[in-house]
């Protein structure tokens, strides 16, 4: 499902009614909690969280016009993916995760390699995403990104 949308209140009107409520709490939620630097926009017709070319104007490799990714929110088909590229790239991070995961939600943990994926709305575990976007700041996406990317 992609969402043409060039503002990211503009994407949250064309979602869906019933995921309306979710992605805009997912939204806030991030917003809150992410540390300072993140840049919120359209990021590959997704909500995006990105380190903006002013912090680090390399950009993205696979596209260096773009800034470079951290987190993503979308609305696809069958679910509401989260995209952090931090969990990805740390395993330590990724292994906490998935560890606290079934503290703070009731289903099983649906997730590839940085996508977590909300089948049923009610069940996501918003404290669990405010921790998980508290752990990494601008600085610490960047250095981790470079570690793995320029070998």
């Amino acid at each position: 499902m992609t969402i043409d949308a060039n503002t990211v209140d503009e994407y949250i009107e064309k979602v869906p009614e019933d995921r309306k409520i979710p992605i805009s709490k997912l939204r806030d939620t991030i917003k809150r909690n992410l540390p300072s630097g993140f840049e919120e926009c359209i990021h590959y017709k997704m909500i995006g969280f990105v380190v903006p070319h002013s912090l680090y104007p390399e950009g993205y490799h696979c596209d260096p016009k773009l800034p470079l990714p951290f987190i993503n929110l979308a609305s696809q088909k069958n679910y509401i993916a989260l995209y952090h590229s931090g969990l990805y790239a740390n395993t330590t991070l990724l292994d906490w995760f998935v560890s606290e995961y079934p503290k703070h939600a009731t289903t099983k943990l649906d997730m590839g390699k940085s996508c977590i994926r909300f089948k049923k709305t009610e069940d996501i575990p918003y404290d669990l995403i405010a921790q998980l976007c508290e752990k990494m700041t601008v600085r610490e996406w960047i250095t981790l990104y470079e570690k793995n990317t320029k070998r």
